[in-house]
Order: C-alpha cells, then sequence, then structure tokens
C-alpha cells in the first residue's frame, strides 16, 4: 500500500534528519482523499505519537540535552493552538499555496551542506534561554499553521543559530509532543482530524521512526538528507501547480 511505503519513510526521515513529516501533509492533501485542512491536522495529529516513541528512543542513548529542550517545548506550548486557529481561518486554496512554499523552501534547506563548528551553543545563560524559547514559539506556531511538525522549523533554525545537529534533532523529538499536542487542541475544534487515517498512518510511521533512530546515531544521513530533500522539493511543487 502507497500510503503505508510513505508513512514509513516519513517515520524513517523524522528519526533521521528530524525533517520529513511535512511530506505526510503532501501526500494525504494530493492523493489521501482529505482536504488540506484535513491532511494538515491529520498529519499533526500523528506526530504526537513520533514524538513520544522518538523521545524515548532518544533519551535511551544520552541525546537529549533538556537544558535546551525545556526551553523550546516551553515557547511552543501555546503557539500550536495558535497556529492551528490561524489555519482554520483561511481558505483552502491559499493555504495549499502556503504549504507548498513551506514544503519547498524545506527541501531546499535540506541541500545547503552542513558545516562542522567548534563553537556550538549550549543552552547556557538567560539569553540562550530566551533564544530557544523563541525558536520553540516559530515552530510551534509553523506546526500548527501547516500540519508539519515543530522538525521542520526548529531543526534548521537550531542548527543555523549553532546548536549540534543531533542536539536539535533530538530537541525536536520532544518538541513534536508538545507543538503536535497544541496545535491538535485547535484542530479538534474544527473536526479536521481523520483518526481512522492517522491510526494506519502511525503505525507506520512509529516503524520507520524505530530505524531512522538507529541510523541517525550509526550512519551518515547525508543520504537520506537528499532524499528527504528532492522529495520536499517534488512533492511541494506538485502541491503548488495543484494550487494556483
Amino acid at each position: 500500500m502507497l500510503l503505508a511505503a510513505v508513512a514509513t519513510s516519513v517515520g524513517l526521515l523524522i528519526g533521521t534528519v528530524g525533517v520529513g513529516g511535512v511530506l505526510m501533509v503532501a501526500f494525504l492533501a494530493l492523493f489521501g482523499g482529505l482536504s488540506i485542512h484535513q491532511a494538515a491536522a491529520t498529519s499533526l495529529f500523528t506526530f504526537l505519537f513520533t514524538g513520544l516513541l522518538g523521545t524515548w528512543l532518544y533519551q535511551r542513548r544520552g541525546s537529549i540535552d533538556w537544558r535546551i529542550a525545556v526551553p523550546v517545548c516551553a515557547g511552543a506550548l501555546i503557539f500550536g493552538y495558535l497556529g492551528a486557529a490561524v489555519a482554520a481561518r483561511i481558505d483552502a486554496r491559499p493555504l495549499s499555496v502556503v504549504i507548498a512554499l513551506i514544503i519547498v523552501a524545506a527541501g531546499v534547506y535540506i541541500f545547503i551542506p552542513q558545516h562542522s563548528s567548534a563553537d556550538h551553543r549550549d543552552g547556557r545563560g538567560w539569553r540562550e534561554q530566551v533564544l530557544l524559547a523563541s525558536v520553540g514559539a516559530a515552530s510551534g506556531f509553523g506546526s500548527g499553521f501547516s500540519g508539519a511538525g515543530g522538525p521542520l522549523f526548529s531543526v534548521p533554525m537550531m542548527v543555523i543559530l549553532r546548536y549540534v545537529p543531533l542536539a536539535a534533532v533530538a530537541t525536536s523529538q520532544v518538541l513534536q509532543i508538545i507543538a503536535a499536542s497544541s496545535g491538535s487542541l485547535g484542530n479538534l475544534r474544527h473536526g479536521f482530524i481523520d483518526f481512522r487515517v492517522a491510526a494506519l498512518v502511525t503505525v507506520f510511521e512509529l516503524a520507520g521512526l524505530i530505524v531512522g533512530v538507529r541510523l541517525a546515531h550509526v550512519a551518515s544521513a547525508l543520504a537520506l538528507r537528499r532524499l528527504a530533500g528532492g522529495l520536499c522539493v517534488a512533492s511541494g511543487g506538485f502541491l503548488l501547480l495543484r494550487s494556483l
């Protein structure tokens, strides 16, 4: 089943590079028989469960720095709900265009080489805590608005701000729980979540996630990053063409 294959791939990418959940929105909108509002809401709901499992798996490996993760999640707590509320008030066509552009932008980011630096941030000090909370707020709003999941926004921002890439991906697992919960509360008010589709998608996403977390710790993620980038650009571009 195509849906199972896509959901498994999405879970693998979430576990490995953080960015990948956005593909689920595009697939459900293009081929899943759901409206763009339903696709975004249903995808976001499934990320609650990938976040729970991802957090547990990354914590078992000691990869989560809670000094970094806590302020990011605190910032996302309210803004996920606000993002979903704003999206619910936008007509389907312009919402599709915005989400398509976000997907393409994510793909372009993935293709940008990551440069190593010895001068990584570590979350110490109140200024960094405020900075991380701001990252969480922006990620939470973007997650609730697009249904793409917080990692799509937090991982690029944290890497640009010179946090260790693995720490950014690990933090994004925890962020998924907060952003998906907050955004889904907003979506529940409008009845956008298709729980039947969400249940099926979640099972295969979790299977892919388990493999993805292992790859993130033992293998180079370059090939997976390129695959994710290509899929984001292609699916986002197709969704954009259909929306115009």
